[in-house]
């Protein structure tokens, strides 16, 4: 841990206080302004539509810009749709809500790439333990973000307008913060000797595929039952406090192991790691399907962040060995891309489904994207074992 990597997990800190809040708080100022109640999660949809719309952008953005500029930019934009969604909470605007929302997503796209900037910032035999001490500022994030919504939203008369204002804040200290960070400069991927590969052609690696269909897929089942939670937890009669709670444990899941999964990962390997996360979001599935009191929504949303984040780094960890350092910021906007269409769909569907089916039907749809992943470590395993065993 040096003081730049020390910086960038406190940007990442902030960065998961934004996006608590939102999820704490997106999906019940939907259901509130919303004209149909299965529409709820449209807010929580905008945020992730902006990220995927954002990615490639931001990617090429990076690559001309540099890090900290770019970093720079996404905040910005976090500040003024974090005010502009105040405005349109005060007004009573559900569309407003959600344009804000699709704004916001710029900078929730740009702020992913902060767990790839971190291993430019250590030797390169540590970027798995980078990639993981980033990502473990998120336990800050676990506390304050859940807490934020809980103590801010009824400061202003429209309920949860406050919380949008507090937003503005955590933007600007994140904005403080960048200042302080240097990067060392990327790669030129101008010229002949310098272009890299095709898109296409790092596409077609397997260890490309697996990467982004896991990560993809890990983070939309993980956000299909995390955005439903708080309504689940609503139609269940529990207070919004116990939502807070539960999305408190289920933070602190997704990030706390993230201190000791690089460790893991360069013990036993990212194929294993990523299998165990598997098992966590089917013990997560397990352990919803037995009821809907407090203490199984805290246990199953637990599972569900630790199972995210072994898949997670998993899948951050193995794409780096998918492409050359000229070609970082196309394959890592590709992998974007595909996470936020992914959990787009799961956004939509998490709305739709909850209010319509309950969250029973909700856990059980999720074992489907769970047996993709299931399918592409296996395929991976094969392929790996297939290449490194005698002939």
């Amino acid at each position: 841990m040096n003081r730049p990597l020390l910086l960038l997990a406190v940007c990442q800190a902030l960065f998961l206080t934004n996006n608590v809040t939102f999820i704490a708080i997106n999906g019940l100022v939907g259901l509130q302004l919303a004209p149909v109640g299965w529409m709820a999660t449209l807010p929580v949809m905008g945020y992730v539509v902006g990220g995927a719309l954002s990615a490639v952008p931001v990617g090429r953005l990076q690559a001309r810009w540099g890090r900290q500029r770019a970093f720079q930019a996404g905040l910005v934009v976090a500040a003024l749709s974090a005010a502009g969604g105040a405005l349109a909470v005060t007004l009573g605007s559900f569309w407003g809500v959600v344009a804000i929302t699709v704004v916001a997503g710029f900078y929730n796209a740009n702020a992913q790439l902060y767990r790839f900037a971190g291993p430019e910032l250590v030797a390169p035999e540590l970027k798995a333990r980078a990639i993981s001490l980033v990502m473990a500022g998120g336990v800050a994030g676990a506390f304050v973000g859940p807490n934020l919504a809980n103590a801010t939203r009824n400061w202003l008369p429209a309920p949860f307008a406050g919380a949008y204002v507090a937003l503005v804040g955590v933007a600007l200290l994140g904005l403080l913060v960048m200042s302080f960070i240097r990067f060392p400069p990327l790669p030129s991927a101008t010229g002949a000797a310098g272009a890299g590969r095709s898109m296409s052609e790092i596409a077609r690696q397997p260890a490309f595929v697996v990467a982004v269909a896991c990560g993809a897929l890990a983070f939309g089942v993980m956000n299909l039952l995390m955005a439903a939670t708080p309504l689940a937890m609503q139609q269940c009669g529990l207070p919004f406090s116990d939502a807070a709670f539960v999305l408190e444990w289920h933070v602190l899941g997704m990030f706390v192991p993230a201190f000791f999964t690089g460790h893991l990962i360069q013990r036993f390997g990212t194929l294993p790691v990523m299998g165990a996360g598997l098992a966590l979001n089917l013990g997560c599935v397990a352990v919803a399907l037995t009821g809907v009191e407090l203490q199984q929504f805290v246990v199953a949303l637990l599972l569900l962040g630790v199972g995210w984040n072994f898949l997670f780094t998993g899948a951050t960890t193995l794409l780096t060995t998918a492409y050359r350092p000229e070609e970082r910021t196309r394959a890592q906007g590709a992998m974007d891309f595909w996470v936020f269409s992914t959990m787009a769909v799961t956004s939509f569907a998490s709305g739709a489904l909850v209010t319509t089916q309950g969250w029973q039907l909700l856990n059980l749809g999720s074992l489907l994207p769970l047996a993709l992943v299931a399918v592409a470590l296996g395929w991976l395993g094969l392929k790996t074992a297939a290449r490194v065993s005698p002939t």
